[in-house]
């Protein structure tokens, strides 16, 4: 399980860097997409580490709430990119 929460943690990253080098406005917002996924996909694994007990829940809980929080900035970059005009591409 660790192993999977690492993979899913990590690639929220990797797609966010991925995303500043979007060749157009729905690639960024593509990228930005898969990495709220991913975030989605940290909490499922940290939860399912604190209900089978392998970690306790105290150690688990503030990493719970900072990925919340993550995928509410990341949902509010998407809205606001697809509502958002950029004035220096037509596409993006």
């Amino acid at each position: 399980m660790a192993k999977q929460y690492v993979r899913a943690a990590t690639s929220i990253g990797a797609n966010l860097q991925e995303a500043l080098s979007g060749e157009s406005r729905a690639d960024f917002i593509h990228k930005y997409a898969v990495g709220q996924k991913e975030a989605r996909e940290s909490i499922y694994w940290l939860e399912l580490m604190a209900e089978s007990s392998l970690v306790p829940r105290s150690r688990l809980d503030p990493l719970i709430q900072e990925t919340n929080k993550l995928i509410a900035i990341l949902t509010t970059i998407i809205v606001k990119s697809k509502r958002t005009k950029n004035p220096r591409t037509k596409d993006r």
